[in-house]
């Protein structure tokens, strides 16, 4: 099999990826856990091509694209995704002269629909918080009831809440500065009923902890944030499979989209970078998008031509 004229030489494969992912690292908003994935693909693709991966041929990559066939098109496109920019990086660093990459496969990934609540889940939930606090306003209820209301009306992920400092609403503004995926800064909006949710928790944070929800010296674990969670959906009587911290801003999200939210809002609130992540959230009622075309649209007042 000839191979493209190239600087890459066999075994090479270990030095390149480490250099691919130095350019990563040193790039403002890649993650370490997606620089992590990145290396984890490609040393698997240069395993499978037995170190040859730096100067593959078009041929040895249909053969890779053939490997993945087993996988989910999701893992098949995300691994395709990695080695097209591994190879122009090769390319633009003048270690190799072609991109074999087009000889990739591009399997089309059918995303889900991310799992939401309907009102009616979201009112069992808060019904429930109501009648433990009703019966006894235990601390753990206090938290929890924070917790609930900025997932839900905040959309916060489960980790950006988790990490909370204490003094996060320390000038009780009604919004708050976060820092989400690959460092990213936005504005996230805090309702006046999470505002006060968490001034009644705090009254029983120590004045010493670093964080909102802390736990020992740190702060509690999404695992225990989501035994949280699933708890008191199994005592709302909601299936606890159903629900998750994540589950709640997807419901969150969704709920804004169905009450008239503009999608360009929705992606700044999420701090999504793409905004067709944000467009997974358009399965909406499609009955109240007719309701909403035949009330709001221009042509509405206008007289139908009569025959």
């Amino acid at each position: 099999m000839n191979r493209p004229a190239a600087a890459v030489a066999a075994g090479e494969d270990v030095g390149l990826i480490d250099r691919f992912l130095e350019m990563l690292a040193a790039e403002a908003g890649v993650a370490k856990n997606t620089i992590a994935a990145y290396g984890a693909d490609l040393r698997a693709a240069s395993a499978l091509l037995e170190g040859h991966l730096g100067n593959a041929t078009a041929d040895e990559l249909v053969r890779l694209g053939e490997a993945w066939m087993p996988l989910a098109a999701s893992s098949a496109a995300r691994k395709s995704s990695v080695l097209r920019r591994f190879f122009a990086f090769l390319v633009d660093d003048g270690l190799r002269a072609d991109d074999p990459s087009p000889a990739l496969p591009r399997p089309q990934a059918v995303r889900p629909l991310p799992k939401t609540l309907d009102h009616t889940d979201v009112d069992a939930l808060f019904d429930e918080l109501q009648r433990r606090h009703d019966a006894v306003p235990l601390p753990q209820t206090l938290r929890l009831i924070a917790i609930v209301e900025l997932l839900y009306g905040s959309g916060l992920r489960a980790t950006e809440l988790v990490s909370l400092p204490r003094n996060v609403l320390g000038r009780d503004e009604p919004f708050l500065i976060l820092r989400g995926k690959g460092g990213k800064e936005r504005l996230v909006p805090i309702s006046d009923r999470a505002r006060a949710a968490v001034r009644d928790w705090m009254a029983h944070v120590p004045s010493h902890a670093a964080y909102l929800f802390p736990s020992g010296k740190a702060h509690i674990s999404r695992i225990r944030l989501y035994q949280l969670i699933k708890g008191l959906a199994a005592d709302a009587g909601m299936d606890p499979t159903r629900i998750s911290p994540h589950v709640l801003r997807h419901a969150f999200a969704t709920h804004l989209l169905e009450g008239g939210a503009d999608l360009r809002a929705l992606q700044t609130l999420l701090g999504h970078a793409d905004i067709a992540t944000t467009q997974i959230y358009t399965h909406v009622d499609s009955r109240r998008l007719v309701e909403l075309v035949n009330a709001r649209h221009p042509l509405v007042d206008l007289t139908v031509p009569s025959a």
